[in-house]
């Protein structure tokens, strides 16, 4: 079983927004808005075979997760 590899959209201390892997040191990611960072590191994700995206709020508390490739071990239901 393959480890999903995460990515975190944050923003940074001057404002600006990033996408960054879990533990990576750089960002993948860097853009002026957080539309902006969602999207390449939605994009960066989804050429991974399995992925996960998790969007902070400007405040740094979890917003949202996105779940790409492979199989969602918690799918919704309906």
């Amino acid at each position: 079983m393959s480890t999903r590899k995460k990515y975190h959209v944050t923003q940074k201390e001057d404002g600006t927004w990033q996408g960054k892997a879990q533990g990576g040191q750089r960002a993948s990611v860097i853009a002026d808005t957080k539309k902006e960072a969602m999207a390449d590191t939605i994009r960066i994700a989804k050429n991974k075979p399995s992925s996960q995206v998790i969007i902070h709020k400007q405040d740094g508390k979890f917003q949202e997760e996105r779940t790409y490739g492979g199989k969602d071990p918690y799918p919704p239901k309906g």
